[in-house]
């Protein structure tokens, strides 16, 4: 238990979470889900981070969404584990700008970048929605290789 992480995110406390690696100011929530762990990915308009480059460099859900479609993914409508599908799940806040991303695990769980802090696995979604992340607004997927 890490009650610090449960502080920032009370919905993880009581829950089977594991932290699966150090604290990183490296890479992002955004980065994490994409299987980068080399650089920060921000639609930031200065170009100061990494953001695909056919993609408006701009804080919406579009935007989001365009990104992950760079690397195969599609949108699609349940975060429901399946055998052939990695997801990826984008949250919003009230303003409907993206907050956090997370990805599916080959075992039906989740993973998320906690900004500059560790990395966690975490049984589902809502886990970490709420005040810090606001909730789910958008899942992808794209077939998995191997």
């Amino acid at each position: 238990m890490n009650y610090d992480l449960e502080l920032l995110f009370p919905r993880l406390h009581g829950v089977q979470y594991e932290i699966t690696s150090p604290a990183a100011p490296d890479y992002n929530c955004i980065a994490w889900a994409a299987g980068d762990t080399s650089r920060w990915w921000e639609p930031d308009p200065f170009e100061i981070y990494y953001w695909p480059k056919d993609v408006p460099r701009l804080p919406t859900l579009e935007s989001y969404s365009q990104t992950f479609q760079t690397l195969g993914f599609d949108v699609c409508e349940d975060p429901d584990f399946d055998l052939k599908w990695e997801k990826v799940a984008i949250f919003t806040g009230s303003d409907g700008i993206p907050t956090h991303a997370a990805r599916q695990l080959s075992d039906g769980t989740w993973t998320s970048k906690l900004g500059q802090l560790e990395d966690i696995k975490h049984p589902n979604l809502s886990n970490v929605s709420g005040r810090a992340y606001g909730e789910v607004t958008l899942i992808l997927r794209r077939p998995k290789v191997g």
